[in-house]
């Protein structure tokens, strides 16, 4: 079951990647998209933390709430 749970979890967090739009971008690059998620990683452990994560959960709920509303009204989405 916890197997079972993990790769759920696994598998939403890769679908926020491609959401996100960064396999585009790096254009499916494994060494790009991971090299920028440990670039962000190290941009959220600097003296700022707590304001960039905050910054960061923002936007990401302010996209997920546009996601949210587009659905809604039966237009797909920004397609991020």
């Amino acid at each position: 079951m916890q197997r079972r749970e993990r790769t759920r979890h696994l598998i939403e967090l890769g679908g926020l990647v491609q959401k996100a739009g960064l396999v585009e971008l790096a254009d499916d690059d494994r060494a790009t998209i991971f090299g920028a998620l440990l670039e962000l990683v190290g941009r959220a452990r600097g003296d700022d933390a707590g304001d960039t994560l905050a910054l960061w959960k923002r936007r990401g709920k302010r996209a997920f709430d546009t996601e949210s509303e587009a659905m809604e009204k039966g237009d797909g989405g920004p397609g991020y």
